[in-house]
């Protein structure tokens, strides 16, 4: 995509500077356990992808230890020391249960599962949910990501309104799908080359972790924020 039609975009983009407030964002003060621990998280991912990534002041961390009804995408601005949360759908071959919890992560085609890792987000197209942000894997974990399609993405069964009718969310085919007013602002918060990270991290508003549950037994990485998974494709 041009320069150009990136600027064109943002235009339409600009409407998520004047999104309501009812989007169930929750807006957390500098400073608190689960900030500090998410701010480190994005830098120490931002050092480690390097020049893949060309816009480094917003990073977006999905948190895929909680239950997808819970905030578990945040944006961490990294200028302004501010973190916004909100929904996102996790992959139906994740949760074949379709309770809400994510069991597992895979990179294999077909799968309809979400992968773990750090993404670079690229440009803007049109396609079968609307505009869209087309993903590159920047792990081992998730380097199939433009061959499966996984992409950021709007979806009725995003909407926190499916939250309120069924307990959860439902499911993408791996995707990281949004309602559509939340995903106004990801698409003026985390497009053109900025940083995606997923990961099942667990971490609650407090700080503290949600232990896994008995029924999704994923296992973690670490929050050891001086060490990295030995699967780095960098």
């Amino acid at each position: 995509m041009k320069r150009r039609d990136l600027l064109k975009g943002s235009l339409i983009a600009g409407a998520a500077l004047a999104a309501p407030a009812r989007l169930l964002a929750a807006t957390v003060a500098p400073g608190t356990p689960r900030d500090r621990t998410l701010f480190a998280l994005a830098k120490r991912e931002l050092d480690r992808a390097g020049d893949a990534i060309w816009k480094r002041d917003i990073v977006g961390i999905a948190d895929f230890g909680l239950h997808s009804a819970k905030p578990r995408f945040h944006f961490v601005n990294l200028d302004r020391g501010e973190v916004q949360s909100y929904h996102v759908s996790h992959g139906s071959g994740s949760d074949p249960q379709h309770d809400g919890w994510l069991k597992q992560f895979s990179n294999t085609e077909g799968s309809n599962a979400t992968s773990r890792g750090a993404y670079v987000t690229w440009e803007w197209y049109k396609g079968r949910y609307g505009t869209s942000v087309r993903l590159g894997g920047l792990d081992e974990t998730n380097n199939a990501a433009l061959q499966r399609y996984i992409v950021m993405h709007r979806a009725d069964y995003a909407e926190p309104s499916h939250i309120e009718r069924w307990g959860r969310l439902g499911r993408s085919t791996g995707c990281f799908a949004m309602g559509e007013e939340q995903f106004r602002i990801a698409l003026m918060h985390l497009s053109g080359g900025r940083l995606l990270y997923a990961d099942s991290l667990g971490l609650e508003e407090d700080g503290s972790i949600q232990p896994v549950p008995e029924l999704a037994r994923i296992e973690r990485q670490p929050l050891d924020l001086l060490q990295r998974p030995a699967t780095s494709a960098f």
